[in-house]
């Protein structure tokens, strides 16, 4: 997820991609923008095959926040958003008194700009999840502003770098740096280094996506203060309470909700399709992103319209979508294939089997075991408690009292073939008795010829 307002970053390493060498001229970007269309060319059309090592090796980052110099490391327009939104809210709750109808407002519009980020700017448009209609992407559009986290283009932006540099000093929110600075820390003060490249020039064709960008300050402040003051106002006679707590303390759950995407999302769960990175699957994570918070499911298969696949998980978003689709306001919801989902799942199963299995203790391979005949097997007999099970010799001593069935059916077998009495004559033993037969006797295993 993104930030509540675009921040500058720092201009650190090329702007644009080198001269390809292939061809000696200059790359297509160029070209495009000398004709007045570079937004809508895409941005990593002249990126080489080793963008990423190249990047981190020749663009260096700003040198480690300065303590200093703290007045001038700080964005403070997102600082004085992210710090006056809470104290505002608190304050005027202390001396605004809470309304049901006012309550009530706050938790749909809640909902309302919540929507906005995750079925709108979220899975429409930075993952193309689904197609929507233009009267849906205005509304998506308007209650995206809403939330005050940036316009759809360079919301996107932001996210598609977090999908394309995961984990990496190129991804804007980082959680190997921390819950703190991939929650709101990377928000706070100046990045250390610019986001990788991420094209977003099929937003740029959008005239929906222009729209909302060329006018975000006014819709923000539109969307995000004046409606939800206005409408309690109008009905029911409350702006101070629609004030505080429809607009601005609804503003601080919609940002640390969409914040928790980034951060409680990379650190709590269970990673049920891949490991390779941090994004985890939990319900609590769920519970507060409006659905977001199966997150190891949708790095594996961002171009899906769900994150929670079965359905009983919640998922408020996907429901939302499937609702439009039924109203014909969306279309070609993107399902990733089921069989491609258990491949995923499959393979963690099996790792986490492998790892269970390396720490187990199996029995030696037979071939390293030295060999008896039945004469020695025989002798050694007499002087020593040992039973012949499939051709591998155990010395049951210390298992004699623990015999489930009794002491004397070990007993009366030494020195004896006890293979079919173990494998059924008696009793057919269980797995367990097997392994325990095989694992954890003390025993000799040698095979008898």
């Amino acid at each position: 997820m993104s930030s509540v307002y675009p921040t500058r970053t720092p201009d650190v390493g090329l702007k644009t991609p080198p001269i390809t060498p292939q061809t000696n001229q200059q790359p297509f970007a160029m070209k495009a923008k000398l004709n007045g269309k570079a937004d809508e060319v895409p941005a990593d059309i002249d990126i080489p095959d080793n963008y990423v090592a190249y990047t981190l090796k020749t663009q260096k980052p700003l040198p480690p926040f300065d303590w200093r110099q703290w007045h001038k490391e700080i964005n403070w327009i997102s600082t004085a958003l992210l710090a006056s939104t809470p104290i505002i809210g608190l304050v005027g709750a202390y001396y605004t008194r809470l309304r049901w109808q006012t309550a009530l407002f706050s938790v749909v519009y809640y909902f309302f700009t919540g929507l906005g980020i995750t079925a709108g700017y979220h899975r429409l448009w930075a993952h193309r999840a689904y197609n929507a209609s233009r009267p849906l992407q205005y509304i998506l559009a308007l209650a995206g502003a809403g939330a005050c986290e940036g316009s759809i283009k360079w919301w996107s932006r932001g996210h598609r770098a977090h999908h394309r540099y995961t984990d990496t000093d190129l991804d804007p929110y980082n959680a190997h740096k921390g819950l703190y600075w991939s929650h709101v820390g990377w928000m706070l003060v100046k990045p250390r280094r610019k986001p990788g490249v991420a094209d977003v020039s099929d937003l740029s064709k959008s005239s929906i996506v222009r729209w909302q960008h060329k006018h975000y300050v006014g819709l923000m402040l539109t969307m995000g203060f004046l409606v939800p003051t206005i409408i309690p106002w109008l009905l029911w006679n409350d702006a101070r309470g629609g004030y505080v707590y429809a607009a601005v303390l609804r503003l601080v759950f919609v940002h640390h909700s969409t914040f928790c995407v980034n951060s409680l999302a990379h650190w709590l769960g269970e990673a049920p399709f891949d490991d390779k990175h941090t994004p985890r699957d939990h319900l609590i994570t769920a519970l507060v992103t409006i659905g977001e918070g199966y997150h190891n499911f949708h790095h594996q298969f961002p171009m899906d319209y769900r994150n929670a696949i079965k359905w009983y998980q919640y998922d408020p978003t996907k429901w939302f979508i499937w609702t439009m689709q039924k109203l014909r306001l969306a279309s070609h919801l993107k399902v990733f294939p089921d069989n491609e989902v258990k491949k995923g799942q499959l393979t963690m199963q099996l790792k986490r089997l492998r790892q269970t299995q390396e720490n187990l203790a199996w029995p030696q391979d037979s071939n390293d075991l030295p060999v008896v005949d039945w004469d020695s097997f025989q002798e050694q007999s007499t002087k020593r408690p040992l039973i012949l099970i499939s051709g591998f010799i155990h010395d049951v001593s210390d298992f004699l009292e623990e015999h489930p069935g009794g002491r004397h059916l070990l007993v009366k077998m030494i020195g004896k073939d006890a293979t079919t009495a173990f494998f059924g004559g008696v009793y057919d033993h269980s797995n367990a008795a097997h392994n325990v037969s095989f694992s954890f006797i003390p025993c000799l295993a040698v095979p008898c010829r």
